[in-house]
C-alpha cells in the first residue's frame, strides 16, 4: 500500500514543500513516482517519517538525523531511547506543572495577609527546573582549565566556517560510530572502542593538550553537563557515560 504525498502530509501535518525537501536532501526520497510526476510512500518511509519527526523533537538538526538514520544503529534501540527521553520530559513537565500550581496556590492563601504563605521547604520552588544553562557550563569550563579554554577559543576564532561544518561532521560521525559500539555491548576497552577514542583525543589536541586528568576530566563533563549529555544521549540514551568510561581507559593506558 503507498500513500501520496497529499495523504502524508495530512495524516503527518507535514507540509508537503518539506517532504519534498526532505526527498531532495536525501533524508526521506519517496518510495517511488507516478507518472504523473507525484510521490508515493510505502509503510516503510512512514516509519522512517515518524523518526525523523522524533527527532526533530529533541532539537537534532537535519544533518544529524540522517547520519542516524543511515547508520547501523538497531531502530528498535533507538526509537526506545527516544521514548525513554520522551518519558522523562513528561514528568519533568508534570513536576514543573506541579511546583507552579503548588506556588499559585501559597500566593493565593498569602493574599490579604500582605505577605507569602510560609514556605515549609523552599527547595519546592525549584522542582522540575532544567539544570545551568550552557553559558553557565561554559564557564564553569574556563574556571577548570582556563589556559585550554583560551587555546581553544583562538583556534576556534581561527577557523573557517567550512571547517567549522567538516569539523561539526567529523564529531557528529564519531559519536553515531560510539553509539553503534555501545548498543552491539563492546566493552570500553576493545581496541576498536580504543581507536576511536584516539581519535577524539587527537581532534580535541587540534585546539588544545589535555593530560590523562584534563582528559578524564572532559569525559566527566561530557556526564555532568546537562546540555553536552544532552547531545550525546540524543544518538543514544547512556552514550556520555560509555564515552566517559571510554576516555577514562585511553587516559589511564596511553596518557599517564
Amino acid at each position: 500500500m503507498a500513500w501520496s504525498i497529499a495523504e502524508v502530509a495530512r495524516m503527518s501535518k507535514v507540509t508537503s514543500r518539506t517532504l519534498r525537501h526532505y526527498d531532495e536532501i536525501g533524508l526521506l526520497p519517496p518510495a517511488w513516482i507516478g507518472s504523473n510526476g507525484h510521490r508515493y510512500y510505502e509503510e516503510a518511509d512512514l516509519l522512517r517519517l515518524q523518526q525523523i519527526l522524533l527527532m526533530r523533537e529533541l532539537d537534532l538538526g537535519l544533518r544529524e538525523i540522517q547520519a542516524v538514520l543511515d547508520s547501523q544503529l538497531d531502530q528498535v534501540a533507538v526509537l526506545r531511547a527516544h521514548h525513554q527521553r520522551l518519558l522523562a520530559e513528561r514528568d519533568r513537565l508534570e513536576t514543573l506543572a506541579r511546583t507552579v500550581g503548588r506556588t499559585i496556590a501559597e500566593l493565593e492563601e498569602g493574599k490579604g495577609k500582605g505577605h507569602m504563605a510560609k514556605i515549609n521547604k523552599p527547595e519546592n520552588l525549584f522542582e522540575g527546573f532544567q539544570a545551568p544553562s550552557e553559558a553557565e557550563a561554559e564557564a564553569e569550563v574556563r574556571e577548570r582549565w582556563p589556559q585550554a579554554w583560551e587555546q581553544s577559543r583562538q583556534a576556534v576564532e581561527a577557523m573557517t566556517s567550512e571547517d567549522t561544518e567538516r569539523w561539526q561532521r567529523e564529531v557528529t560521525a564519531q559519536m553515531i560510530r560510539m553509539a553503534e559500539f555501545m548498543v552491539a555491548g563492546t566493552p570500553v576497552s576493545d581496541p576498536a572502542v580504543q581507536a576511536e577514542v584516539d581519535a577524539n583525543y587527537q581532534g580535541i589536541c587540534r585546539f588544545w593538550t589535555p593530560t590523562a586528568a584534563a582528559y578524564k576530566g572532559v569525559g566527566q563533563t561530557y556526564v555532568d553537563d546537562p546540555q553536552m549529555r544532552a547531545n550525546f544521549d540524543k544518538i543514544a540514551d547512556g552514550l556520555a557515560v560509555y564515552q566517559r568510561d571510554a576516555m577514562t581507559v585511553y587516559a589511564d593506558a596511553r596518557l599517564s
